[in-house]
């Protein structure tokens, strides 16, 4: 694998780790941040045995720490990021503003951290999997678009998300494959290898197996 393969995925995968860690940190600090005093709920003391017990200790998401409650929900699992690449050929580079209306041909809208998203059912709230560009810092700069110059794109989904993790996989590879034909790209897997039928299922076989273990959890 020659030079510039290698420091495209380098930095695909930084781009990835950051949005990744700031929307994590962004959704931690709204979760965790206490109501103010004037809008707290007063908790009346009671002696009534059937009176639910308040939450005495919370962590940072607002996870319950301490209590053995029957009904206390099951801890978040672990998340899985699944990651593809869409590079240009030969050590050339996509048009900025082509490869933004290729992105909207395929469903992609531009939205939050200024990266292209795809949702499910148009909202916004439910993200299927993301295309974030290989330039740092990784967003399209819509009003510049004409002056872009991006050698490749990163898709990459985070588990568990609004869509079973095989659905979700399978819409992901199916966009990845439109883009490298309508761009004449190369479609690349997460160590920048060539997107093989095998590594297909490979992948897909893994997030069946997350998936299962997320059930089972």
């Amino acid at each position: 694998m020659d030079g510039l393969r290698w420091l495209l995925l380098l930095f695909g995968l930084l781009v990835i780790v950051g949005v990744y860690l700031y929307s994590r940190r962004e959704r931690d600090r709204k979760a965790a941040k206490p109501p103010s005093p004037a809008n707290a709920p007063r908790i009346e003391p009671s002696l009534d045995p059937d009176d639910p017990l308040p939450d005495v200790e919370t962590g940072p998401a607002g996870a319950r720490l301490t209590g053995d409650r029957p009904d206390d929900p099951a801890p978040t699992p672990a998340e899985k990021i699944v990651t593809l690449r869409v590079v240009a050929k030969h050590h050339t580079a996509f048009a900025g503003d082509e490869l933004a209306l290729t992105l909207r041909g395929i469903g992609m809208r531009h939205g939050k951290f200024g990266i292209f998203h795809r949702y499910d059912a148009d909202d916004e709230n439910r993200i299927v999997f993301s295309a974030a560009s290989l330039v740092e810092p990784g967003s399209f700069d819509l009003a510049n678009l004409k002056a872009q110059r991006i050698p490749g794109i990163s898709l990459f989904m985070v588990l568990p998300g609004p869509l079973e993790g095989a659905q979700a996989y399978d819409l992901m590879v199916t966009a990845g494959r439109a883009l490298s034909k309508s761009l004449n790209a190369e479609l690349l897997d997460e160590s920048g290898s060539t997107f093989s039928i095998q590594r297909e299922r490979y992948l897909r076989e893994e997030i069946i197996q997350y998936q299962h273990g997320i059930k089972v959890a």
